[in-house]
């Protein structure tokens, strides 16, 4: 969702952001009903919201840092009037972005008022930028998102719509979008599938969000999926129109929406996210079983996983951990030393249930090790006699350039380490991690397709469905200058 993705450590460490959109048209009060559909994608971004809304005649835009209820209380919302708005949620920027970064974006175009929301990440963005620039563009952020405006702006075809797609034709990477002109709503996916988007009903009105479970908050009833390379446009009187311009290529939707992204209750692909959890524990317990007492989550995510372990195995269930739910996501955090208190912070030893106990800790993921680590110590510090680290994922060896949050690869414990010197790094007694069959298995597959794989696995396998142009050009460059 940003060019420059400032999210630093005191390593130069890179995060990517995940957000969450979206949208409903036909609706009275459309903005409350966004603002409700936003908080229950809240997981999804947790820095920053902004909601525009039409009201016929003209566009509004509140925008602002923090979480949805915090930034729009009911006067702010008063200042959105109209049946249609879109939303957005994102972790923002530091370094001096502020709010300029903060979506919808909107332009004033020669065709009238433009609004985009964007879940994804534009992997030829400075390509495009660097280019656009050069022909007299002037960017007002630094977020990917931007260049699609400029592109739509730019292009010679005569509606809105051939225009939306003439520009989605010159980037790459993962997008679902959710746009609004004075005409109606459009809303798409990549050609792939990579992030996700679904439809529903409310009333007479079409709502977008990117789960379900914003439809369930809403009291929307679901439709279906947007599908891969779908744009579907809806007029202000109901309309529904779909197209799909880019042919049929096989969908990759990211699998790490199942592991990790996803909240529980939202269904993904027709698979229940929570089932899929507790599949994935099943597997990992067939897997890698260890000799143990109880089972213990790492709150909140490694949960469903967990239970499917313990249920797999018959070995006990406990809460081992009691985690805060008023500190934000540790892995956001800018530094080693912020990341490390965020942890003690977040979550506590259940010392009664923990001391003198050989326990399986279950996470959804090893990304830097630092949070495993402490967590570790601190089972250690309870009473632990031993402590069986599993992992509901196969290892995080390669960085994501379509959304997710990933640091660059040097800083990616897998990518340095094998499994068994990630045991002695996190100081657990073993470590084992789901296979990647195990993990399309939980999600109802047999296994992974080695040439066409099911999902985008990138993260875990290396294998980036898409282009990646402005990577290869940055390794090109410091190749040159090594």
């Amino acid at each position: 969702m940003n060019m420059t993705h400032p999210f630093r450590d005191a390593d130069g460490d890179k995060l990517r952001e995940e957000c969450g959109i979206f949208g409903v048209i036909g609706a009275k009060d459309a903005a409350n009903i966004a603002a409700a559909g936003l908080h229950s994608l809240q997981h999804r971004g947790q820095e920053a919201v902004g909601i525009t809304s039409f009201s016929g005649s003209e566009f509004h835009s509140h925008r602002g840092l923090g979480h949805v209820a915090q930034v729009f209380r009911q006067k702010e919302l008063d200042t959105l009037p109209g049946t249609m708005a879109s939303g957005h949620v994102r972790y923002s920027t530091t370094g001096g972005s502020g709010l300029r970064n903060v979506q919808p974006l909107f332009a004033d175009l020669a065709s009238g008022g433009f609004s985009i929301a964007h879940n994804g990440n534009i992997s030829n963005a400075m390509t495009l930028k660097r280019d656009l620039v050069s022909k007299g563009s002037i960017f007002q952020s630094t977020s990917d998102t931007e260049v699609i405006i400029h592109l739509v702006a730019t292009s010679r075809y005569p509606t809105i719509l051939d225009k939306f797609i003439d520009a989605l034709r010159m980037v790459e990477g993962a997008y679902s979008l959710i746009c609004m002109t004075s005409e109606g709503m459009i809303a798409c996916r990549d050609p792939l599938g990579i992030r996700p988007l679904v439809m529903g009903r409310l009333g007479d009105a079409t709502v977008f969000a990117s789960e379900t479970v914003a439809l369930d908050v809403i009291g929307a009833e679901f439709t279906r999926a947007v599908e891969p390379g779908e744009l579907v446009q809806v007029d202000h009187k109901g309309t529904i129109s779909s197209h799909r311009p880019f042919g049929n290529p096989d969908p990759r939707p990211c699998i790490f929406e199942h592991v990790y992204f996803s909240r529980p209750d939202s269904v993904m692909d027709g698979r229940s996210v929570y089932q899929v959890r507790k599949q994935i524990g099943v597997e990992l317990a067939k897997e890698a079983l260890a000799d143990a007492d109880i089972v213990i989550p790492v709150p909140d995510s490694g949960l469903p996983a967990a239970i499917g372990y313990a249920q797999e195995s018959g070995i006990p269930f406990e809460l081992g951990i009691i985690r805060s739910h008023y500190v934000g996501r540790t892995f956001i955090q800018p530094g080693d030393a912020a990341r490390n208190a965020d942890v003690k912070r977040k979550h506590n030893a259940n010392r009664a249930i923990v001391e003198g106990k050989r326990i399986v800790l279950i996470d959804d993921s090893i990304v830097r090790g630092t949070t495993s680590k402490k967590i570790v110590e601190m089972m250690r510090d309870a009473g632990a006699a031993e402590v069986h680290m599993r992992i509901a994922s196969p290892p995080t060896e390669h960085s994501c350039f379509y959304g997710v949050d990933t640091p660059e690869r040097s800083k990616l414990l897998a990518a340095r380490m094998d499994t068994e010197a990630m045991a002695t790094f996190i100081e657990a007694d073993s470590l084992a991690f789901v296979s990647i069959d195990g993990l399309y298995r939980a999600v109802g597959e047999e296994k992974r397709k080695g040439k066409c794989p099911q999902f985008c696995d990138a993260c875990f396998s290396g294998e980036y469905p898409t282009k990646l142009t402005d990577f290869s050009e940055r390794e090109t460059t410091q190749r040159n200058a090594a």
